[in-house]
């Protein structure tokens, strides 16, 4: 049996297709011990590469052709205005939203399955990525908040908020329960390209390197999949990444003393206009420097987590 092994493969943008467990996996109550081993390798995954993430944050927004914030500037500006701790900010939300989103991705994903009324135990690649939408833009939308709060605390200057519900608070008392919800649109459609590309290139690879290498087995190895699982969510990213920019970019306008409250299309049509086409792919860069360790590291603590639970290896 197949997988796209998506539990391990956390780079901290978590649009990826759920994965499938076993009929025995499910009756043996192994399903669980899989998912908090998944969870806890994105914790420590996300924790080691947030430095990269908060910078691709502030580079999604500062950065432009007048600053020319680059990579060294950025982390210069970061230790410079907080010191080394500032790195890690927003993190602390970043960790604490894998445990509710991969819980309702998966519950949804299962539901799902069932109401397509397909009843194979492994979906075909179309019904895999139509229910491995829909299940990401439901867990997507149920925790999008905690998205909005993490963007604010990473672009939050030292001692703006003195926490995750500090910082709640203050977008609730001075926005309102709207501002909770600013770039929805973009966070939503971007969903459909990474979850078609990513399942598209990943099923190539696969299948070319079965063909080409697997002569006796249809089992390419951990390491070929953890291969193909890097370059198509690689290549998801780079086709969404245009969305994620503007959405990351409307969840900080408020905070942006004097910016205009734009629109989606107005903000597209803004940053072309003002950067050219080369705007929308701002912070890029830092994005994916941290997909090979992100991956890597989700790995190492993956299997160890999975042995420690007492899980089959698949």
């Amino acid at each position: 049996m197949d997988y796209h092994c998506t539990e391990i493969f956390d780079v901290g943008e978590s649009l990826m297709v759920p994965d499938e467990f076993t009929a025995e996996e499910k009756k043996t109550g192994m399903w669980w011990r899989h998912l908090v081993a998944g969870g806890g390798a994105g914790v420590v995954s996300r924790t080691c590469t947030a430095p990269l993430d908060r910078l691709k944050v502030l580079m999604q927004v500062h950065a432009s052709h007048r600053n020319n914030m680059g990579f060294a500037g950025g982390f210069t500006h970061m230790i410079r205005e907080g010191g080394l701790r500032s790195l890690w900010r927003g993190n602390g939300i970043n960790v604490l939203k894998i445990a509710p989103e991969t819980a309702i991705k998966f519950m949804a994903y299962e539901q799902i399955k069932r109401l397509i009324g397909s009843n194979q135990e492994t979906l075909g690649i179309l019904e895999r990525l139509v229910a491995g939408s829909l299940a990401g833009a439901i867990a997507q939308s149920s925790i999008y908040p905690m998205e909005v709060i993490k963007t604010r605390l990473a672009l939050g200057r030292t001692g703006q908020y003195s926490g995750i519900t500090h910082c709640a608070k203050h977008i609730f008392k001075k926005e309102g329960l709207r501002a909770f919800y600013k770039g929805y649109i973009p966070n939503m459609l971007g969903i459909i390209p990474y979850a078609g590309i990513d399942l598209a290139v990943y099923e190539t690879l696969k299948n070319w390197w079965l063909q080409r290498f697997a002569t006796d087995s249809a089992d390419p190895g951990v390491f070929v999949l953890l291969a193909c699982g890097t370059m198509s969510s690689t290549c998801g990213q780079l086709a969404s990444y245009p969305l994620a920019l503007v959405r990351t970019r409307m969840q900080a306008q408020a905070s942006q003393e004097g910016s205009p409250q734009m629109t989606m299309t107005g903000l597209f049509r803004h940053i072309v206009r003002t950067e050219g086409a080369i705007g929308l792919y701002r912070g890029l860069a830092p994005n994916f420097m941290k997909v090979i360790p992100a991956v890597s590291i989700s790995y190492v603590v993956y299997e160890n987590l999975k042995i420690t639970l007492g899980v089959q290896s698949r």
